[in-house]
């Protein structure tokens, strides 16, 4: 709490960066009048851990599964980001059945990803049985995933030049069982969030964000779609094997909590649709192609459709077998802006669930580390100084 003669009296609730509803840490400072937030911060950073800097000291192939390790529950397609990125260096295109694996691995961890929201989202807002139903039945995509790759995280089904794993008759008739299930179930959640009333009390018109205002922000992903943005990157600058495949873009123009619901369930449902169709039209070609052990000097960029919105790579190759440079945007990087301009005006009891509607994905996000100087402290720190702790620093 803080006053000054020109100011009123200002109270500040700080969250976290260690707080029973923070999943991962974060500090959040939200002024507030009574129960209205009237201004908030955000402070990140905590889980930053040298990813980019880790890559240039490894070649290509162990670099993609380092990649892979920058989030669990989207692992899959940071590797695919990586992996596309390189064999364009490299001029090397992978097979189609490889591209097609890619993408339905690609498409069971957008149901995994948007599964493990739902529950969360539910539990911040107190709805713990829609919590524990969502994480039951996310088990049989994470089973899926397991009879696929042999894991139930970080599945290293990329290789630079195709893919590792192969789907057979047997696993595909295992995979349509499973998505006999959940797209049953997804028709019951979205039954619940579209007509609870207790529900609808929480989601409706809380934390609504125009198309506009989602455009102003750059927001991406399902929380832009839900906004009316008409963008994903499988139906706009599509990849892996959705040139073959094309997505059914989903879309919702209320902008409010209930539409990032609405509009996520239905993902789910273009997912299983997606992966039906592309067991049905499986190519039969090879599953890798041989790769440069040096890449060609040059840069570029890769992007693709994260469960959470656009995953954005960017990838520098000096000629030899280590890149140069690794620079990787997360969409929750972009999303965050939506929290922090729109808090004002909601009650202090929305916060977890507006936090929670974009699907923040904090060890995703964080790539570098802030660093405060007490100004009555002489000790001025230089570059060189902070080198010496590891601190990177680039133009």
């Amino acid at each position: 709490m803080s006053e000054t003669p020109e100011t009123p009296q200002k109270f500040v609730v700080p969250i976290g960066p260690q707080h029973p509803a923070l999943k991962e840490p974060g500090h959040f400072e939200f002024s507030v009048d009574g129960e209205i937030v009237t201004g908030a911060s955000v402070r990140l950073g905590y889980v930053h851990r040298g990813i980019e800097k880790g890559a240039e000291n490894r070649n290509y192939a162990q670099a993609m599964y380092l990649m892979e390790r920058v989030c669990g529950i989207c692992s899959h397609v940071h590797a695919t980001a990586f992996a596309l990125g390189t064999e364009k260096l490299a001029g090397v295109t992978a097979p189609a059945r490889a591209q097609a694996i890619r993408t339905i691995v690609a498409e069971l961890e957008r149901l995994h990803s948007h599964m493990l929201w739902l529950g969360v989202a539910a539990h911040e807002g107190g709805f713990d049985t829609l919590f524990m139903y969502s994480w039951r039945d996310r088990e049989t995509v994470m089973d899926l995933l397991e009879a696929i790759t042999g894991n139930r995280v970080n599945y290293s089904v990329n290789l630079l030049g195709g893919v590792k794993v192969d789907i057979t008759p047997e696993l595909a008739d295992q995979i349509r069982k499973g998505l006999d299930f959940l797209e049953e179930r997804n028709q019951h959640y979205l039954k619940v969030v579209t007509t609870d009333e207790t529900f609808l009390g929480r989601t409706q018109g809380v934390g609504t964000m125009t198309k506009e205002q989602a455009f102003l922000t750059g927001a991406v992903g399902p929380t832009a779609r839900a906004s009316g943005v008409e963008i994903d990157i499988r139906v706009h600058a599509p990849y892996a094997g959705y040139p073959d495949f094309p997505v059914n873009l989903v879309i919702d123009t209320a902008g409010d909590l209930l539409a990032r619901f609405v509009v996520r369930i239905k993902e789910m449902q273009e997912s299983c649709r997606l992966i039906r169709h592309i067991l049905d039209h499986m190519p039969e070609t090879e599953l890798t192609v041989r790769m440069p052990r040096r890449i060609p000097a040059g840069e570029t960029i890769s992007r693709v459709e994260a469960p959470r919105g656009e995953l954005f790579y960017f990838i520098k190759s000096n000629g030899t077998d280590q890149p140069e440079r690794v620079k990787v945007r997360t969409p929750t990087l972009c999303n965050w802006g939506s929290v922090i301009n729109f808090a004002p005006g909601h009650k202090l009891a929305d916060m977890p669930m507006i936090l929670a509607g974009i699907d923040p994905c904090f060890s995703c996000n964080d790539r570098l580390i802030s660093i405060r100087r007490n100004e009555q402290d002489p000790q001025l720190w230089s570059w060189e100084d902070l080198r010496q702790y590891g601190v990177q620093y680039y133009k």
